[in-house]
């Protein structure tokens, strides 16, 4: 069988822990940056866990990680 191949944009998107678990980042990150205040810009730093309905089509994905 052929090697799967990697979907680029979901691994610059998605980080997956150790334990198998799949985060992610907070939309809005980048723009329109000025408007929004301090505290709403550091949330944005925050990964989040994957919600349990998208976490079969991102490890589709992602099939070696």
């Amino acid at each position: 069988m052929p090697k799967l191949k990697t979907h680029k944009a979901a691994s610059s998107r998605f980080h997956i822990t150790g334990s198998g678990k799949i985060m992610r980042i907070k939309v809005g990150k980048s723009h329109l940056r000025r408007k929004k205040s301090k505290r709403i810009k550091r949330l944005f730093d925050a990964k989040l866990p994957l919600h349990a309905s998208d976490k079969a089509r991102i490890k589709r994905l992602l099939p070696y990680s």
